[in-house]
């Protein structure tokens, strides 16, 4: 182990032989840490903390402290990080709550830049990308392949589907659906991430189909009930999208916070 000599590690941490930890460093008991993984100089990693292979972790990066929740009773609750993410300076990701599932989770292959903040009880999925200063409230679920810009700001409990990307300076308050762009102030949803999707493999007929659903919910000026046995229809009738179109369907119809439109 490439430990720094001024890093402090608990004896009951347990980090993998091929962990690399920086000076300044403090690695609490409950903490563990696989293959690979490198902790930059003043990193402080704590609670009940579980960290996968071959991450990053940049200087100055807290990991694990308690929930910013007044509720907090000091109960066992967890972070969980997966493989291969890079979180940048400043970072701050807290425990779960008793109130919710006790976990907070990030994925794997996500790409987490300076000053962003996970809150208690956020569950981030794969291959993300949150631009400085991105934070997150308490309860937030974020899909895979999403992409956050800087600054965007999002309210406790909503969630963000797969593929979907806010500009920058983005407050969010409700829902936005899979494969939806949303930016401006007031943020509203502006069109799908059709760059995106290209870049991912999606086809054409398959783009063709998450636009066209995309404006049944957004521009056809239905109701959202209206809207909603439209996309049933669309996905019948487009066996190369349906799947996506019937992703739009599901995560609509769970919306608890209302769907930004």
């Amino acid at each position: 182990m490439a430990i720094h000599p001024s890093a402090i590690v608990d004896p009951k941490a347990e980090l993998d032989s091929s962990v690399e930890v920086g000076p300044y460093s403090i690695i609490g008991p409950n903490v563990k840490i696989g293959a690979r993984t490198k902790v930059g100089p003043h990193v402080v990693i704590e609670g009940h903390t579980t960290i996968g292979e071959d991450n990053h972790i940049f200087q100055f990066a807290s990991l694990g402290a308690m929930p910013q929740d007044k509720k907090y009773a000091g109960e066992e609750t967890k972070l969980e990080i997966g493989d291969r993410n890079t979180i940048r300076e400043f970072c701050t990701f807290n425990l779960g709550t008793a109130q919710d599932v006790g976990v907070t989770r990030l994925g794997n292959d996500n790409w987490i830049m300076a000053y962003v903040h996970l809150a208690h009880d956020c569950q981030v999925g794969n291959n993300t990308i949150f631009a400085n200063s991105a934070q997150l409230a308490g309860h937030v679920h974020i899909g895979d392949w999403v992409i956050l810009g800087g600054f965007t700001l999002i309210h406790q409990f909503c969630r963000i589907g797969d593929h979907a990307m806010t500009g920058f300076g983005a407050k969010i308050s409700q829902d936005i659906s899979p494969f939806v762009m949303a930016s401006g102030t007031p943020t509203t949803a502006y069109g799908i991430n059709a760059e995106g999707l290209r870049r991912r493999g999606f086809s054409p007929d398959q783009i063709t189909g998450i636009k066209r659903a995309y404006k049944t919910v957004y521009r056809s000026g239905l109701t959202l009930e209206e809207a909603k046995m439209k996309l049933l229809e669309e996905a019948a009738a487009s066996p190369e999208s349906a799947k996506y179109i019937e992703q739009m369907h599901t995560f609509i119809s769970e919306a608890q916070r209302g769907l930004l439109r």
